[in-house]
């Protein structure tokens, strides 16, 4: 079931009505919510809501575990933890890919080996919900968070359907606070709300659907086909592609959390005004990026053993970010090129005595690190949307290919101009607009609301691919 569909409005709206109508009755209400998420996720694959299930009551158990043993006693059951979420999470994600890499590497060695390789399917947002929950065990672990009241609430936490599919990755300390007491609403928070589920619609299903069936997923299927100017257009539609898609998945799911009076964190801020790697990270799919640092950069070691360790374990942490994105080669080049540019970017910091916070803007001009972060995340997108290092080298290499512009189209040129402008508006634009709307009428809120989404549904094409990162 995706947000921007005729069935998921459906859903929403009868979610939304009757719990509202629970509001004096919070247990009920997150039983409804809980059932609402279960049934949610039942849409993929029934099957799946078992293992959603079987997740959360492990973590439940496994918290509430740490808390009765003594600090001595407790390390063992955090490595259970750990290690029972990413044995859930290696086997259906990555199992397929380490049977075939163990294959080809005993063949290189004449040790023909039929190991079984089984057809797993991929749980629908099994990386999300499986680091949610080791986020869980470890805070409780660290006394960051106490452990949830009750089985319901780490159910709920898990299961939440605004952010179950694709995030963000909203920790217990968060979330679980907002469970214990009777969400409210203001006009405030509906008003902002309505407008991320606005500007998440028009993101997802005009800006990136059209880039991806006009431009992006042309190119990428056969590089060879076309020339320089297609292929630049379609790594620079590509970069807007998954930002706006992204993007509009996470603006979505906080505004829908909002209208059922809960608040998610922010996983966005305009990345691609970054002026370096470590400040792009800073600014993309925050959520994910802020994990990477607090449960694998820190517990490795961070920055306190000097430059060499840091540099090491920030290579590390995107090493395995690159993994976590998919069970394939080239995103572990993708993460070593993110790891790389940034141990670049220490070493340059280091080497010109430039070690506080932001000191990398003052290296070169803003502008210009802006360009050249922009266009080392491109490169990596290339490594990120191909499907294997072939097709890669082929966009790389028809760079070089003259030709005309065939897909190239004004139009096109407008939404990938468009996508990267939204990046340099005010950074709270919708913020901004919620706040100057609040005090119009309600009815006048619900008109200009419905004329903005008739708008969107007037421009978009038809069908809704599923959201880029679904698949991770």
């Amino acid at each position: 079931m995706l947000f921007p569909t005729l069935a998921f409005g459906v859903f929403f709206l009868f979610v939304y009505f009757i719990t509202w109508s629970l509001d004096r009755e919070n247990g009920r209400r997150k039983v409804f919510l809980l059932l609402a998420s279960w049934f949610f996720y039942a849409q993929w694959d029934w099957r799946f809501v078992l293992l959603l299930i079987a997740s959360a009551v492990l973590n439940w158990g496994i918290a509430a575990l740490i808390v009765r043993r003594e600090p001595d006693g407790r390390k063992w059951l955090v490595g259970l933890g750990v290690a029972a979420n990413l044995l859930i999470l290696g086997f259906f994600k990555y199992y397929g890919f380490f049977v075939e890499q163990m294959v080809d590497l005993l063949a290189r060695f004449g040790w023909e080996r039929d190991l079984p390789l089984l057809q797993i399917v991929l749980p629908v947002g099994i990386s999300f919900f499986t680091f949610q929950g080791i986020s869980y065990v470890v805070d409780v672990h660290r006394g960051k968070t106490p452990p949830a009241k009750s089985l319901l609430d780490v159910l709920l936490l898990m299961s939440f359907f605004p952010h179950l599919v694709a995030g963000p990755i909203v920790r217990a300390s968060d979330l679980l606070p907002q469970f214990d007491r009777a969400p409210r609403i203001n006009r405030e928070m509906a008003t902002h709300g309505l407008l991320l589920i606005v500007w998440g619609l028009f993101k997802k299903t005009v800006i990136a659907s059209e880039l991806a069936t006009r431009l992006v997923d042309p190119v990428f299927f056969d590089p060879a086909a076309h020339s320089a100017l297609d292929i630049a257009a379609a790594v620079y539609g590509y970069a807007v592609q998954i930002y706006c898609d992204f993007s509009a998945y996470s603006d979505m799911a906080i505004g829908i959390a909002a209208l059922l009076g809960y608040s998610f964190p922010r996983n966005f801020d305009q990345p691609y005004r970054a002026s370096s790697m470590q400040a792009f990270w800073r600014r993309w799919h925050i959520s994910l990026s802020s994990w990477l640092r607090d449960y694998l950069y820190v517990p490795l070691g961070g920055g306190k053993k000097g430059l060499a360790s840091s540099c090491l374990n920030v290579m590390i942490t995107m090493l395995l970010g690159g993994l976590w994105h998919g069970a394939a080669w080239t995103f572990i080049a993708w993460g070593a090129l993110h790891g790389f540019v940034q141990v670049v970017e220490r070493l340059g910091r280091a080497a010109l005595g430039k070690t506080a916070e932001g000191a990398d803007r003052r290296i070169i001009p803003g502008w210009l690190g802006v360009i050249i972060t922009f266009h080392i995340v491109c490169l990596g997108w290339i490594l990120f949307r191909a499907e294997t290092f072939s097709m890669a080298l082929q966009m790389l290499e028809g760079l070089g290919r003259a030709g005309p512009a065939l897909l190239v189209t004004p139009f096109v040129l407008t939404l990938i101009v468009g996508g990267l402008a939204m990046h340099f508006l005010p950074p709270r634009a919708v913020e901004g607009v919620a706040a100057w709307m609040k005090p119009a009428p309600s009815l006048t809120l619900g008109v200009l609301i419905g004329i903005a989404i008739l708008l969107v549904e007037a421009m978009r094409p038809e069908g809704v691919a599923p959201f880029i990162y679904f698949q991770f």
